[in-house]
């Protein structure tokens, strides 16, 4: 009997070694190389089988789409910036907040080089063929029928050609954007917000110069800008798309202790004066201000210090509108 139950122990060890061979067929994944990615499982499947005829002709395709030439030349006649009509060249920055190795256009993409605030063009433009483009591509004015027919068509609020112009201004991706609606349409509707509006001068005046159009319809914040009767989509302009925004550069303070020309106590003074005032008016995040400007030289003629009530307005944006108002 001890020997029977002793033989029957040993049977399944017998299989167990019999089914030796499923283990080690089994065992072949772990021969398999490790990935080059840490993250991705090694013993896992592949979903999907690769055809090395694919692989091979992926490089072949690769290399035909590649349509644009890295770096990208720009004809252009300005400098590109972040922002045309809400930043002065004049005026330099103290310090980065960034490298300014760093370009927002990307390594490698443009011919320029970003200095930090700008990417400035490489020697010398003639003028005046500039403006002799620009004047073939406008062609001969508008009559007053054909400016009627388009403020009717693009004017209204629901038009579906409109771009809003933010904080930020006529801003360089803006451009593009322009020009990619100009493709259908002969005329675009810009809806100027914020900062913008205290000089809507500025802002006709850089996107006519930037873009090559005309304004022919200016209400308050509204614009249109026509293209140009000569406009063809396939000559339009080389306009590099920014990848980011970049950061703002450090300038110098912008409300000094004691204001020029007067004391410490005198400034103080002044100071009290105009917080205990009634505020003139009171700015709302993202209007428009665009008779701001008019009414605090009104009240300058009666009034020695003006208050505007800002509560509702950013900490940036109040820097913007306190140093326009200074200019």
């Amino acid at each position: 009997m001890l020997k029977l139950r002793s033989w029957r122990r040993i049977q399944p060890q017998q299989t167990l070694m019999a089914n030796l061979p499923s283990l080690q067929f089994s065992s072949i994944p772990l021969n398999h190389p490790p990935t080059d990615d840490i993250y991705d499982p090694p013993f896992s499947f592949t979903s999907k089988t690769l055809n090395p005829n694919q692989n091979l002709s992926t490089p072949n395709s690769l290399d035909s789409s590649k349509s644009p030439n890295i770096p990208i030349q720009s004809g252009l006649h300005f400098d590109f910036r972040y922002s045309y009509s809400e930043t002065n060249p004049s005026v330099k920055p103290i310090g980065f907040r960034e490298p300014p190795r760093f370009s927002p256009f990307g390594p490698g993409r443009l011919d320029r080089k970003w200095t930090g605030t700008s990417a400035p063009i490489k020697g010398s433009m003639n003028m005046e063929t500039v403006l002799e483009e620009r004047n073939f591509v406008l062609g001969e004015p508008l009559t007053e029928e054909e400016i009627d027919e388009l403020v009717e068509k693009y004017r209204h609020n629901d038009c579906s050609r409109q771009i809003n112009l933010g904080k930020g201004g006529v801003t360089h991706n803006l451009l593009d954007d322009i020009h990619n609606h100009w493709r259908r349409a002969e005329a675009v509707r810009l809806k100027c917000l914020g900062v913008p509006t205290l000089d809507m001068d500025n802002v006709c005046f850089h996107l006519e110069d930037k873009t090559g159009g005309k304004i022919i319809y200016r209400n308050i914040n509204i614009l249109l800008l026509f293209r140009g009767r000569n406009y063809d989509h396939k000559n339009r302009p080389v306009i590099p798309r920014m990848l980011w925004k970049p950061l703002a550069p450090i300038y110098e303070k912008l409300v000094k202790n004691v204001a020029d020309g007067l004391t410490f106590e005198e400034t103080k003074e002044m100071r009290n004066r105009g917080l205990n005032c009634v505020p003139l008016m009171k700015l709302s995040r993202n209007g428009v201000y665009v008779n701001v400007i008019a009414r605090v030289r009104e009240a300058f003629k009666t009034e020695e210090v003006i208050k505007l009530d800002c509560a509702y307005v950013g900490t940036s944006d109040c820097k913007k509108i306190g140093l326009k108002l200074r200019v």
